[in-house]
């Protein structure tokens, strides 16, 4: 089923969903599952599964030199959503990439998606590899997310790469989009991000979910903002309850947001991450009680590979 047609179908009710990271190369699909089973209590309509971009190692040929070698560290995006939904019978909704895939690989990925019944999909443009100052698009690929959705959209609408296919059946994928309550990174302003937002929903988004933000006033302005200027679409709060005090410096520095100065304080104030976990838990269940009342369509919680903590809140909200 699509995200939108969840969200009709809760009649104004907010739901809840979580992300999970593949596991990398050579571990046991179990430990995702391990983390996954708790949350199953809470009756989530989907699950996101992230999509790692291509990235450089280096091998050692024994001899004082190095191999420079391409690989995927966390590969079995596609599977692992088919794997989730055979195993717990809800949606999975993998993540495309801009970056690291050609279009002809988009392509391919989004037929296999087809076959699979996966119904929706998020489209994003990804970070630059770790060796790039900045992002640089894949030769062949597409260069930004509303170039990625103008392309599921022209599938949908029977449209391949190469027109000389005889299309006998359409695709109907719903296309999920990121937004930034504080902005993207590399954007100059927030109006010219928002800006690019409406260019991914005009190209064909059918719902956005935030990057992570700690503030809900951010959300609700940025919402307000939205709409200001035609966006229509579902808008579904992302957040990230703080877990290690090493986040306080991680989050900002990485994802380009503030934290609220009480947050900052309390975490401080922690002897030890065991500390600093409850008060994440704790912060977040008043950031997701507020963000439930004021209606938004999901809580939509980003897991990076814990789930205690998220059953931890989701228990005071579902």
């Amino acid at each position: 089923m699509k995200v939108t047609d969840h969200i009709k179908k809760a009649n104004g009710k907010t739901l809840f969903s979580f992300e999970v990271v593949p596991p990398q190369k050579g571990k046991n699909i179990q430990d995702l599952y391990n983390n996954i089973d708790p949350l199953m209590e809470f009756k989530p309509p989907f699950i996101d599964v992230t999509t790692s971009r291509e990235e450089f190692i280096y091998v050692d040929k024994g001899n004082g030199l190095f191999d420079k070698r391409i690989t995927r560290l966390r590969p079995g995006t596609v599977g692992i959503c088919a794997s989730i939904m055979h195993k717990y019978n809800i949606d999975a909704i993998p993540h495309l990439l801009c970056g690291g895939f050609t279009k002809e690989e988009t392509e391919y990925v989004l037929v296999d998606c087809h076959y699979l019944g996966i119904d929706n999909v998020v489209a994003l443009r990804g970070d630059s590899r770790k060796d790039e100052p900045y992002f640089i698009p894949t030769e062949g690929g597409n260069c930004y997310a509303s170039e990625l959705v103008q392309q599921i959209a022209d599938l949908n609408n029977g449209k391949y790469l190469h027109d000389e296919i005889e299309v006998e059946h359409n695709y109907d994928f719903c296309v999920g989009v990121a937004g930034y309550p504080e902005k993207h990174m590399e954007a100059p302003s927030f109006q010219t991000d928002l800006k690019r937002l409406k260019a991914k929903v005009d190209a064909g988004a059918d719902y956005v979910v935030t990057q992570m933000f700690f503030d809900n006033k951010k959300y609700f302005d940025f919402v307000d903002e939205a709409r200001k200027i035609g966006i229509t679409v579902p808008i579904i709060p992302g957040i990230k309850p703080i877990a290690v005090k090493r986040h306080l410096h991680i989050l900002p520095q990485v994802f380009k947001i503030d934290l609220p100065e009480e947050l900052i304080e309390a975490v401080e104030a922690c002897k030890d991450n065991v500390a600093v976990r409850q008060v994440g838990i704790e912060f977040a269940i008043q950031q997701s009680k507020e963000l439930k009342a004021a209606g938004v369509p999901f809580l939509h919680y980003y897991s990076m590979g814990k789930s205690d903590n998220i059953k931890a809140i989701a228990s005071e909200l579902f």
